[in-house]
């Protein structure tokens, strides 16, 4: 069984997402450890309810970032993980700690990269006029929001939106592919190899795997 840590900042429901498809067995893995640099993250009582082991690392413990992610690494190779999911946490990650698990993290980002890398992507594709929108999983490398694309799902703007309505549609689908991903991990399915991701040794395109 292939060992899943999970890293959060706030609610959790990706967890919950990745959780539940665990305990269905529709991932061939599970949930070692969830650790949060928030103590009021939501996530926290989903994992504790779930039986999973938690660890929080506030950043006000530290003097800088170099010494919070020196902390975190050590913190994170505690739990032995095969692969690392970011499910909403929400710090940059520095490039000793992204480099230490190449190919083994993912992340779930809510635009369709690489469109709207960053913050506020919702508002930010409504101010745009865009008509669709949507989540990509993507392996995380040093470019924030830019490692190779695995998976993404699209979902309409309609006229008159709010970014909470655009937002809730994106959530919806987040919570189906990312634990499709986790899955492939799991199986052996899914590597980043020369800065690409590979599905059954297919290398993916720019917008990863092309659902049918």
């Amino acid at each position: 069984m292939m060992r899943i840590l999970v890293l959060i900042s706030g609610s959790g429901s990706n967890l919950q997402a990745i959780l539940d498809s665990c305990a269905a067995d529709k991932i061939a893995g599970e949930v070692v450890g969830v650790i949060s640099n928030k103590a009021d993250a939501y996530g926290l009582v989903r994992a504790r309810e779930a039986g999973v082991a938690t660890s929080i690392l506030a950043q006000q413990q530290f003097a800088d970032r170099a010494e919070y992610d020196a902390a975190l690494l050590a913190l994170m190779a505690d739990y032995q993980p095969d692969l690392v999911v970011l499910a909403g946490f929400m710090r940059i990650l520095s490039a000793d700690l992204v480099r230490h698990f190449a190919g083994k993290m993912i992340n779930i980002h809510p635009s369709l990269l690489p469109k709207y890398q960053g913050l506020h992507t919702h508002q930010r594709a409504i101010d745009a006029g865009d008509d669709e929108h949507g989540a990509s999983v993507h392996f995380v490398t040093e470019e924030l929001d830019g490692g190779p694309v695995i998976l993404q799902a699209h979902v309409p703007i309609f006229e008159g939106d709010e970014a909470d309505e655009v937002a809730a549609r994106v959530q919806a689908q987040e919570h189906s592919i990312y634990p499709l991903v986790v899955q492939w991990f799991c199986q052996g399915r899914l590597r980043m190899q020369e800065g690409a991701a590979f599905l059954d040794g297919v290398r993916l395109g720019p917008a990863g795997h092309a659902c049918e």
